[in-house]
């Protein structure tokens, strides 16, 4: 089989619990985002603009519709050279084994085989949630030049946020010499983005003695890196500067989303990295004679007929006349009612507001999601002001 310089592994097999209703059938990377795209299109496309050929989609949590969007391959110009995108499911590895990953080092301990076939050099681990764009062959060659075993992605985030991060400690070279988990008190800001690069051999090696641990969380960040570093072995920090955000609540979701409405917003889904994806190929957009759209931001397939301020429109939704959308998400397949009124919520696949439906509120701290549950529940009632 050809011999691939690096294979990438995405774990994407992700519950996405505080996403309540919109992962309830689907695995949180096939959550819809920026109109026309999911999630996972993000790391898949970084792989393609990398020349990474090989890709391997690790599945869990409700992984039907991941699982079959993901092999789409050539969606992302992945079936080139002899690559692939590659679903791989948990193995039962006996009576007492109900074929779960364990945690993230586990999910690849499951699939060496599968990196045994690729013949791999290194191996970059993803997150399949996570919206950025970046140069993976960059952070090769950073890797390669280090000497390094393990290259860690990093970045400085606010100190008040350090303690729900993996957080590093470095010298002058970038060398990590520290790793805390979610510190209680970090000993400074730069957090690991769950992106890594290993050198195959070595990684094999530490996989192998983890698995047999069973006092092991069989984690990247608790128990494989800390190893590493425990038992000498170079680890090196990749500072990453571009926009990164992590998806995982409504809040942070609908504020990826109202990111794409700010004119200094440093992820330009309009530039040659392009983000791809696989849509279904929708109408184009619909405009009409009385809508009034202010800084917004309209997917194909989409018919506006009302008033669009400051929101942003996923595929074929459809705004009636009369209807008010304000700072809000409207996922795919959304139908605001005529003379219904939406304010800071994000709306959830396939709800249809009712004429005169009032929901959310300017004052809110917190985001709204609106599901048809939540439309029955509310009966016509208004909710918010």
């Amino acid at each position: 089989m050809k011999k691939n310089n690096m294979v990438a592994m995405i774990l994407a097999g992700g519950r996405g619990s505080r996403l309540y209703d919109l992962t309830t059938t689907i695995a949180k990377p096939a959550v819809h985002y920026g109109g026309r795209y999911r999630i996972i299109d993000f790391p898949l496309s970084n792989c393609a603009n990398s020349n990474i050929s090989t890709v391997g989609v690790l599945l869990q949590y409700e992984s039907v519709v991941l699982g079959s969007y993901v092999t789409r391959e050539y969606t992302w110009g992945l079936n080139m050279n002899g690559g692939g995108v590659f679903a791989l499911s948990p193995r039962e590895k006996d009576s007492s084994d109900f074929g779960v990953y364990r945690g993230t080092a586990d999910a690849i301990t499951q699939n060496l085989d599968f990196l045994d076939n690729e013949e791999a050099d290194y191996v970059l681990i993803l997150s399949g949630d996570h919206i950025y764009k970046m140069n993976y062959d960059k952070m090769l060659q950073a890797h390669i030049k280090s000497k390094a075993e393990a290259t860690i992605a990093v970045m400085e985030v606010p100190m008040k946020e350090a303690s729900r991060m993996g957080i590093m400690s470095t010298n002058k070279e970038d060398r990590v010499v520290e790793f805390q988990e979610k510190p209680a008190k970090p000993k400074s800001n730069l957090a690991s983005m769950g992106i890594y690069i290993f050198s195959y051999k070595t990684l094999k090696k530490y996989l192998k003695e983890d698995d047999k641990d069973v006092n092991s969380n069989h984690d990247f960040g608790k128990d494989i890196i800390p190893k590493y570093l425990e038992e000498g072995l170079r680890v090196q920090a990749y500072r990453f500067k571009g926009y990164w955000k992590d998806v995982g609540t409504i809040d942070s979701l609908w504020e990826a989303n109202m990111d794409l409405l700010d004119p200094n917003n440093t992820l330009d889904l309009f530039d040659d990295w392009k983000i791809y994806s696989d849509d279904g190929n929708p109408v184009p957009q619909s405009i009409g004679d009385n809508a009034k759209i202010k800084a917004a931001y309209i997917t194909q397939g989409a018919r506006v007929d009302g008033e669009v301020d400051h929101s942003v429109v996923f595929t074929n939704c459809f705004v009636k006349e009369g209807a008010k959308v304000v700072d809000t998400v409207l996922m795919n397949d959304v139908v605001v009612g005529s003379g219904a009124k939406l304010t800071r919520c994000l709306v959830a696949d396939g709800t249809k507001i009712p004429d005169g439906m009032k929901l959310g509120s300017s004052k809110s701290e917190q985001i709204l999601l609106v599901t048809n549950k939540l439309v029955a529940e509310q009966g016509g009632k208004k909710h918010g002001k």
